[in-house]
């Protein structure tokens, strides 16, 4: 799977074990940054190439880590929300569990259902309304 990564400072240590990881697991990778540690520097530089390489097709999923993110729910958020970026903590989240909910994440597969559905159309609705403003 061809996956994209970024990360700010906050999650430098954390991007760099888990490149190696997924790399290792026979996946191509695709660095949005940060390519060096740098204190000060904003998660939104990195993180919204990220975004728009997912959205535009370039990469099949996202990873993206700064200091404090969210390590959300792996496969539901993927099977119930069709979720193809997941966020974790470089501060919160060590590399062993990092690893394990990038691989659950990568395995899932959006289940399709009904309900699932429906909930994705309304906020799509949303997007549109907000977006035609």
């Amino acid at each position: 799977m061809r996956v994209g990564i970024a990360t700010d400072h906050g999650g430098f240590g954390l991007k760099e074990e888990l490149v190696g990881y997924l790399r290792t697991a026979g996946h191509e990778v695709v660095d949005y940054g940060a390519v060096a540690l740098t204190p000060g520097d904003d998660y939104p530089d990195f993180v919204i190439p990220l975004a728009r390489a997912v959205a535009g097709g370039k990469v099949e999923r996202g990873v993206a880590i700064c200091g404090s993110g969210v390590g959300v729910s792996a496969r539901q958020g993927v099977e119930d929300d069709h979720m193809n970026i997941i966020c974790m903590g470089g501060r919160t989240v060590g590399s062993a569990v990092a690893w394990d909910l990038v691989e659950t994440f990568l395995a899932s597969k959006f289940s399709q259902a009904e309900r699932h559905l429906r909930r994705l159309g309304k906020v799509a609705s949303l997007e549109a309304q907000t977006i035609g403003r």
